[in-house]
C-alpha cells in the first residue's frame, strides 16, 4: 500500500512519462464483466488542459470520473446511451465504495435523426474544417443552431414525448421533427408577405400617384392577433414562379390573359410582358385590375383559381433569405462507400442564398430571434448573428407544404 501510494504521488509530482504508470482499482481479474477487471482510475498525460492549465498531469478515466460528477451535482437519474449498460456495474461499484450520493444509471437507445449526425465528435470534425459556419449553424442538430434556425423549445418537447424513450436502437424521420415545428408556429408565428424571387408587376390602370392600405389578418390560427395595413401602389413585386408564359394543366397563377387574386387585395389580369431581347428572359409583367374586387372579392360572383401574395415594390424592405434543406443527402450519413467517411455525404445544396428578396414594409423593424411565417413559403427566423436593421437576413426554419412544387415533381420537371 505505501508503495502504491508513493509511486501515485511521484506521478501527480510529474516524475513519470506519459503511459509509463496508471492508477487501477482492485476489484476482481475473474470477472466475468471486462470492466470489472480492476480498471484504470487514473493515467499520466502532460497535456495543457483548456481551463487548469499546466496544473495537472495525471487525468481520471471517464468511468472513475463519471459517477463522481453525477453524485457532486446531484443528479438522480444519469440517462446513458446503450453502449453504457456493461459499464454500470463499475458506475455503482464507484459510487458504493466511495460512500457518495448514489446516482443512479439507466441506459436507453441514442435517438438517431435522418439526414443528421448527433456525434460530437463528428459534429466538431465539421466545425475544425469550416464546413458549416460554427457550433449555432442553423443546419446543426445543437440547441444553439436550431434556436438560430427558428425551432421552438416547444416543438422540440414535443417532439421528444412523442417518440418516448427505447431500449432498441432506431432512426426517427426529422420530418417528424418538422412537424412539430410547423404545428407550434402556425398557432404562434404572424403572417407576413415576402417575395424571395421578384418579378415586377405593373399595373397599367392604376393610378401612378395613388398608395392605398389594406388590412390583413395577422394570424387566422390566433383572433387576438389583430390586423395590420400593408401599402399598394401601381408597381409590385411577385414571385418569379407564379408567372408562366406558357402554364401546364393544373396551374392556375398568372398567365396571359389569365387572371388571379391578389392576397388581400384585388384581381389582376395579365394583358402584356416585357423579356429580354437578347436572352428572352422576362423582366415585367403588364397587368389591369379591377377595382371593384378589393379584398378579393368580385361584384359580378365571378371566381378566379389562384391566389398569389405580392409586395409594392416603392415600400418594400430589401433582404437576405436563407433557405436551409437537410445537411446530409442520404437518411443515414454514416452509410458510405469503402474509402469514403460521413463527410461524402454532405448535402451541396443544404443552403441557398438569395440576396434580393423583398419583404413587407413592417418587417424593418423585426428583432433577431423573431419567427414569422411568409405566406405561401414557409416558417422564417430574423437570424441572431448577421441581420442588421439596414439589412434583415431570414433564416427559413422549415417549409409549406407546396402542392404545385408535388405536382411538378411527380411530372418529373
Amino acid at each position: 500500500m505505501e508503495e502504491n501510494r508513493d509511486l501515485f504521488e511521484r506521478m501527480r509530482s510529474g516524475e513519470f512519462p506519459d503511459g509509463s504508470r496508471v492508477l487501477r482499482a482492485r476489484i476482481d481479474m475473474a470477472a466475468g464483466n471486462l470492466n470489472m477487471r480492476d480498471p484504470v482510475l487514473y493515467r499520466i498525460l502532460h497535456a495543457s488542459h483548456h481551463r487548469t492549465g499546466d496544473k495537472w498531469c495525471i487525468y481520471p478515466m471517464y468511468d472513475f470520473a463519471h459517477g463522481q460528477s453525477d453524485s457532486i451535482e446531484q443528479i438522480t437519474h444519469s440517462l446513458c446511451s446503450l453502449e453504457f449498460e456493461d459499464h454500470r456495474p463499475l458506475y455503482d461499484w464507484f459510487i458504493r465504495e466511495l460512500d457518495i450520493f448514489p446516482s443512479r444509471q439507466i441506459e436507453f437507445a441514442r435517438l438517431n435523426l435522418s439526414h443528421t449526425i448527433v456525434s460530437k465528435r463528428k459534429l466538431k470534425q465539421l466545425v475544425d474544417e469550416d464546413l458549416v459556419s460554427g457550433w449555432d449553424d442553423p443546419r446543426m442538430p445543437t440547441l444553439s443552431g436550431m434556436r438560430r434556425r427558428g425551432f421552438t423549445p416547444k416543438a422540440i418537447r414535443d417532439f421528444c414525448d412523442a417518440i418516448g424513450v427505447a431500449k432498441a436502437n432506431s432512426m426517427v424521420d426529422i420530418a417528424m421533427l418538422e412537424h412539430f415545428v410547423r404545428d407550434d408556429l402556425n398557432k404562434t408565428a404572424p403572417r407576413v408577405m415576402a417575395v424571395l424571387r421578384p418579378l415586377r408587376v405593373v399595373i397599367d390602370n392604376y393610378p401612378e400617384d395613388q398608395v392605398e392600405e389594406l388590412d390583413a389578418v395577422n394570424n387566422p390560427e390566433d383572433p387576438d392577433a389583430g390586423t395590420r395595413k400593408i401599402p399598394f401602389s401601381r408597381v409590385l413585386y411577385i414571385e418569379q414562379s407564379d408567372f408562366r408564359e406558357e402554364p401546364p394543366k393544373k396551374y392556375f397563377r398568372l398567365a396571359p390573359g389569365r387572371e388571379v387574386r391578389l392576397r388581400y387585395g384585388f384581381f389582376i389580369k395579365c394583358v402584356d410582358v416585357v423579356k429580354d431581347e437578347q436572352t428572352g428572359e422576362v423582366l415585367e409583367v403588364r397587368c389591369t385590375y379591377d377595382p371593384e374586387t378589393r379584398g378579393g372579392y368580385a361584384p359580378d360572383g365571378r371566381k378566379v383559381r389562384g391566389t398569389i401574395h405580392w409586395v409594392s415594390a416603392a415600400h418594400a424592405v430589401d433582404a437576405e433569405v436563407r433557405l436551409y434543406d437537410h445537411l446530409f443527402a442520404k437518411p443515414d450519413p454514416n452509410e458510405v462507400e469503402e474509402g469514403e467517411d460521413f463527410k461524402a455525404n454532405l448535402n451541396p445544396e443544404s443552403v441557398e442564398v438569395l440576396s434580393s428578396a423583398k419583404v413587407e414594409p413592417g418587417l424593418a423593424s423585426a428583432q433577431p430571434g423573431e419567427r414569422f411565417q411568409f405566406e405561401r413559403q414557409g416558417y422564417f427566423c430574423v437570424d441572431t448573428v448577421d441581420s442588421s436593421p439596414e439589412r434583415p437576413v431570414f433564416n427559413r426554419t422549415v417549409s409549406l407544404r407546396d402542392t404545385w412544387a408535388k405536382i411538378e415533381k411527380s411530372q418529373g420537371r
